[in-house]
């Protein structure tokens, strides 16, 4: 919860925090290991997937898996972010980023950021079919998979690959539906296994999906 001041020192003006939550690495794997933050707080970008890099100042697919922290009612203020009074519901347990973070010297930030991030696998590759199932959803619905469909439409092949991404689409839904309905996962949960939704993210790619009913199609937005 940083500003740049002249004295280089945070005053908690929650800039930083209203921004969105930190990406965790693999020192963070105890505080969640341990109980300090639920994974229901969490969501999952996947490699491939547009994102606005903070760090950056700029909108790129991202080179690998993210685990970070959910926002708040639609907005990207970080979920444990105490706005009527600038603070941090877990400060004494707060992910690395959160303690290296100086707005006025990004440098240490600057150095980790790409470095030993938290993956899903460190944390569900031990739940017998679970993983087995986020791995699967991996394969169907991938975002090389989903780019690579999207670039055929509009030319020869565009049937097939509007069928291909509708496919994805359904799948995405399919599983989610399954592990909530069948497995007991808690709704929740669902876009740290999986990500964010398809029919959200691919607007990221001017893109749309409407359904009516069990019917999907495919619009330009």
């Amino acid at each position: 919860m940083t500003t740049k001041t002249n004295s280089n020192a945070c005053i908690r003006c929650g800039v930083c925090c209203e921004k969105g939550g930190p990406t965790f690495h693999a020192e963070d794997q105890r505080l969640i290991d341990k109980g300090f933050i639920h994974t229901r707080h969490l969501y999952t970008i996947r490699k491939g997937e547009m994102v606005h890099d903070n760090v950056r100042s700029l909108v790129m697919p991202s080179t690998g898996e993210m685990i970070k922290i959910k926002g708040v009612e639609g907005s990207w203020q970080c979920a444990f972010f105490q706005e009527e009074d600038k603070a941090c519901r877990i400060y004494t347990h707060r992910p690395q980023e959160c303690r290296v973070l100086k707005c006025w010297d990004p440098a240490e930030l600057l150095a980790m950021y790409e470095k030993s991030r938290l993956r899903r696998k460190e944390l569900l590759s031990g739940i017998a079919g679970l993983w087995d199932l986020v791995e699967a959803h991996e394969q169907q619905c991938s975002y090389a998979g989903l780019k690579m469909s999207l670039e055929d439409v509009g030319g020869s092949s565009e049937q097939t690959a509007i069928k291909a991404v509708l496919s994805m689409v359904r799948y995405d839904q399919e599983v989610r539906r399954l592990v909530v309905s069948q497995g007991g996962v808690a709704p929740d949960m669902t876009d740290f296994l999986f990500g964010r939704p398809l029919d959200k993210t691919i607007e990221q790619f001017g893109y749309g999906v409407r359904q009516r009913d069990s019917r999907f199609s495919l619009v330009r937005i």
